[in-house]
């Protein structure tokens, strides 16, 4: 079982929710299983009023922030997942059924670093997440379903696989504590990173010699793929801006 300190570090991220019922739902699950952090992530107002008549969830909606764009939402996580029910999509990261995810995610939050957290992200209800929100994540979970032959892709209600998620988290029992385990780069740091990169990529114009493997969202995967401790990230962040001072270098001496 998670303890209420590791329960404080996991943040259930709603990606472009729309029905006020599916937040409340959502918020209400996470009162149930004792997790505290709601971010919300939108660019029309959030239907706060209706989702707080669901019961038991004014605290957590109370509570709850929102943001302009993922990655903010996702700037101090160290670990991002987001949830798929795959369909026909071809995925770019490595993909776990919620019983072995659940158990990777409890031995993350009981790592050596106290202050790590986890986001958990959710699509919105219609689309689920965009190939490019899913390029923030580290992996992916799906719940597995039973198949129908008259379902082509069999999908869980938002609120419902909140729920499901955060149940199978709570049930874990027999973690092990992880012994000399670095600290995880945060997704803010990652995403500086990333920006870096591109821009050195631009400016020695490899984007231009090669635009099929320079697509942000697949520099970002790249990035996450490395999996990076904090304290890699000023060692990276160092080199490429070195790189960049030659190119530019290099520049003026041609002009």
């Amino acid at each position: 079982m998670l303890s209420s300190q590791q329960l404080d570090r996991v943040c259930v991220v709603l990606v472009r929710a729309r029905n006020p019922n599916n937040i409340g739902a959502a918020a209400r699950a996470m009162h149930d299983f004792g997790f505290r952090h709601l971010r919300l992530v939108s660019d029309y107002t959030v239907p706060f009023e209706t989702a707080r008549s669901a019961v038991d969830a004014s605290t957590i909606l109370a509570g709850a922030t929102t943001f302009a764009s993922l990655p903010d939402a996702v700037a101090d996580c160290s670990l991002v997942i987001g949830t798929t029910a795959v369909g026909e999509r071809a995925l770019q990261h490595p993909l776990h059924a919620l019983p072995e995810a659940a158990a990777q995610i409890a031995t993350a939050l009981s790592g050596e670093d106290p202050s790590a957290r986890v986001a958990l992200l959710f699509g919105s209800e219609k689309t689920g997440l965009s190939n490019d929100e899913l390029s923030h994540c580290n992996w992916l979970l799906t719940i597995p379903m039973e198949q129908h032959e008259d379902i082509r892709h069999p999908s869980m209600n938002l609120g419902q696989a909140v729920a499901v998620c955060l149940y199978e988290l709570v049930r874990q029992t027999g973690v092990h504590i992880g012994t000399g385990v670095p600290q995880a780069a945060s997704s803010g740091e990652v995403e500086r990173l990333t920006l870096l990169l591109n821009e050195v990529l631009e400016k020695t114009g490899y984007t231009k010699r090669h635009p099929a493997n320079s697509d942000d969202a697949q520099i970002r995967r790249l990035v996450l793929r490395m999996g990076l401790a904090a304290s890699d990230v000023p060692v990276w962040m160092g080199v490429l801006r070195q790189v960049l001072w030659r190119v530019r270098g290099a520049g003026d001496t041609e002009e």
